[in-house]
């Protein structure tokens, strides 16, 4: 029987060739035989870079144009895991398995202060806080673009996720989030799931994750993908 092909869905400011290629994810999963489905976030990567924030309305669909009629893996990283749980919750029978990383309180606590900080350093490049220069320096990226990035944070229908729509992803999804990743704890994200289990990587921050070499063996045990 052929195994599912992965789909790989980055976090904002990045894209597919810098965290799922760059930090091994394609090349380990190529080697388990597994087809990869690099995807690039409309506003990122190679895909187009509207300046409209009203472009960005339902990214999740060039996604979900991207996938095969059968069920994918799915593993998802920040704004990518957010993409992928939606999708999941509005198209079931699309999905396998999926693993989200770097979400967890926060689908259910948006900081409100945080945000505008966010948005305006990704806009001026100029941020007082380690957290803030992170993503003011995101577009400085050779394929980023810093108007696209803005209004991508910008877009007039950013997702909610109430207990009732993660209570309809009855699929196997395992959550993964750093011990030091502020938008943790994911208890609350892992039981509001019906079938979830929880991967912690003790002192690793947000941005760090998608390199962690125990979140790539998690993800890759998780789907049944280890190469070796």
């Amino acid at each position: 029987m052929t195994e599912p092909q992965v789909a790989l869905v980055h976090g904002f400011g990045t894209s597919f060739e810098a965290t799922w290629v760059g930090n091994g994810w394609a090349a380990l999963l190529e080697d388990a035989g597994r087809t990869v489905i690099g995807v690039d976030l409309l506003g990122h990567g190679t895909a187009e870079k509207p300046a409209d924030p009203d472009a960005y309305r339902n990214l999740e669909q060039r996604v979900l144009d991207v996938l095969p009629a059968e069920p994918v893996d799915g593993i998802g990283f920040s704004m990518g895991a957010q993409v992928l749980l939606w999708l999941a919750a509005h198209h079931p029978d699309r999905f396998g398995r999926l693993v989200v990383s770097g979400i967890g309180r926060n689908l259910f606590e948006p900081d409100v202060e945080w945000r505008p900080k966010m948005v305006e350093a990704v806009r001026t490049g100029v941020a007082a806080t380690p957290e803030l220069r992170y993503f003011a320096q995101l577009p400085e990226s050779p394929d980023a673009d810093r108007t696209a990035l803005v209004a991508f944070l910008e877009r007039p229908d950013r997702r909610e996720f109430p207990p009732e729509l993660l209570a309809s992803v009855t699929l196997p999804v395992l959550v993964v989030i750093g011990g030091a990743d502020l938008a943790g704890p994911a208890d609350p994200l892992v039981d509001a799931l019906p079938d979830a289990s929880l991967v912690v990587l003790p002192g690793v921050d947000h941005f760090a994750t998608p390199k962690n070499f125990s979140f790539i063996e998690a993800a890759l045990d998780f789907i049944d993908a280890q190469p070796f």
